[in-house]
């Protein structure tokens, strides 16, 4: 670990430790000033998991060889003779270092040094959210940039869908230049194409944080992605639990969710912000409403919620006030008339008839149609809802895209997925299909250092307390180590969207909108099927 990363670490662990329920004040802004600059944020264990291990004989003679030729900083030997510090082996890039001539194992002259697969590392993930894409995505959160070649960060190993799908590239014309210059490429997006008077939104990345409530996740976790999104000019979601206090400095980059049990909603926190969703259904689990554990029903979330402490709670589905597009616009002018600064969101799940529903949103009054489809949600959505009744997003998306072209409406929305986008490949492959920009929640939880056990239901079921709101388990993450994380992985998701654009020759991400003619399937044309360069 370098001197830097060393700091950083003390840093974050000399903080003091906040109280949950502290009021917002002029600290929780603090982290904006410094807008979206990377700086280091290494794994806040100490022994953090690598995709390899080094192990080290008893026959080591201490003579600093490894250390003096390792480029990755792996050997670290202190003051002394011996290597009292175990090697930093989640830096080792494996396979890749030995073709090179500064190999440790090759180059120990007492062949003390062995290299293997971590086996802590290959017991994570699943074939979605593989280890490579975990540890790909820690690093990004780690450093700010695309991570070395060892760890696949393009895709899973799910054998379908956006891990099926590859950009094709054109061949290098001489005559033509061979990439946009990254400074020229644009990534923002205006959210308000309705022109109803109504102010326009704009965000500088084309994707924003989905809706994870104060209950199913820490307070820190909010926090630090509202920040973030402070950071980054976009936006994210309070879920349906209503809106902590600490969330006020940030009201401009707040998404406030109305849901079916209209849990914590109130006129004035509706008045508070410039997007406002409401949640008819969820990809992960639709038709099934959402629901909160009572361990996770503390006494501040039951006080957000309005509810009684340590009692489940269910939101119903649906909402029993809409039956039709009549309804519907029903709902979206009481929030118009409540906020007449605000764009209203729509969020869906993607039954057969998804272009349907799309359609009638559009007419009732709303500015962005966000499409959930059946791979996202948290450890806790059921895993038979999950992988069994909405729509992949990836079917979905040009189904709803071309039904509202042809409609003739499809320039006055914006189109918004989410449900298994993991990567900004899995970004780009979206718009390409006919998106506008995207929402991420998973991929930010495995930024904070999620290894996805799937035990997000429990008030002490996450290990990391990430998604906790036990007081002792929250308080492992720092909020601003969990802010920089969040900062950091989006430089790092923007970075590799620049570089597809430029070798795509695009200057901004809407020219890529329902380019499908980009993507090759690669069961069907495996020959056209060019990875993104490194």
């Amino acid at each position: 670990m370098s001197t830097t990363e060393t700091d950083v670490v003390a840093r974050t662990r000399a903080e003091p430790r906040e109280h949950p329920s502290r009021r917002p004040d002029s600290s929780d802004c603090q982290q904006d000033r410094s807008a979206r600059e990377v700086h280091p944020a290494p794994d806040r264990y100490r022994n953090a998991i690598g995709k390899y291990k080094i192990d080290r004989l008893a026959s080591c003679i201490s003579c600093g060889r490894c250390a003096e030729v390792c480029p990755q900083g792996v050997h670290v030997k202190p003051g002394g003779y011996a290597f009292t510090v175990r090697p930093h082996d989640y830096q080792c890039v494996g396979p890749e270092c030995a073709r090179t001539d500064r190999f440790c194992v090759a180059l120990c002259p007492q062949k003390a040094l062995s290299l293997r697969r971590n086996p802590s590392a290959e017991c994570m993930g699943d074939p979605r959210w593989s280890s490579d894409l975990i540890l790909a995505t820690w690093h990004e959160a780690a450093t700010g940039h695309e991570p070395p070649p060892h760890l696949e960060c393009r895709h899973g190993a799910s054998g379908g869908g956006f891990d099926k799908l590859r950009f094709k590239f054109e061949v290098e014309d001489p005559e033509r230049p061979a990439q946009v210059p990254a400074a020229e490429i644009d990534t923002g997006l205006d959210l308000n194409h309705r022109q109803d008077g109504r102010p326009q939104v704009h965000i500088d990345i084309p994707i924003y944080g989905g809706g994870m409530s104060f209950g199913s996740v820490s307070i820190h976790t909010i926090l630090a992605k509202a920040r973030a999104a402070s950071a980054w000019n976009s936006f994210t979601c309070t879920g349906e639990g209503g809106y902590p206090d600490r969330l006020k400095p940030y009201d401009d980059h707040v998404i406030t969710q109305v849901a079916t049990g209209l849990f914590g909603v109130r006129e004035e926190t509706i008045q508070r912000v410039r997007m406002v969703e409401f949640k008819y259904a969820q990809g992960a689990k639709p038709g099934l409403g959402g629901h909160l554990l009572g361990d996770k029903n503390t006494p501040p979330v039951a006080r957000m919620r309005e509810a009684v402490a340590g009692n489940a709670l269910f939101s119903p589905f649906p909402f029993h006030s809409v039956y039709s597009v009549e309804d519907h616009k029903k709902h979206l002018d009481w929030i118009k008339e409540v906020n007449p600064r605000c764009l209203v969101s729509v969020k869906v799940s993607t039954p057969t008839d998804v272009d349907m529903v799309a359609v009638g949103s559009y007419y009732a009054g709303a500015h962005i149609i966000h499409l959930d489809g059946s791979y996202g949600g948290t450890g806790a959505a059921p895993d038979i809802a999950k992988k069994n009744i909405a729509m992949p997003i990836e079917f979905a998306i040009p189904k709803v895209h071309k039904f509202l072209l042809a409609e003739g409406i499809r320039d006055a929305v914006t189109l918004i997925c989410s449900g298994g986008i993991r990567t900004p490949h899995d970004v780009l492959k979206a718009v390409a299909l006919g998106a506008d920009g995207a929402v991420i929640g998973t991929a930010e939880m495995v930024a904070l250092g999620c290894v996805r056990c799937a035990c997000c239901e429990s008030g002490r079921g996450c290990p990391r307390g990430i998604a906790s709101t036990d007081p002792e388990l929250m308080m492992q993450m720092s909020l601003e180590w969990a802010t920089q994380r969040l900062v950091n992985l989006h430089n790092a998701w923007r970075e590799q969207m620049v570089d597809v654009l430029s070798r795509l020759r695009m200057k901004s991400i809407r020219e890529l909108r329902g380019r499908s003619d980009l993507l090759c399937y690669l069961s069907d044309e495996p020959d056209l099927a060019e990875e993104v360069s490194r």
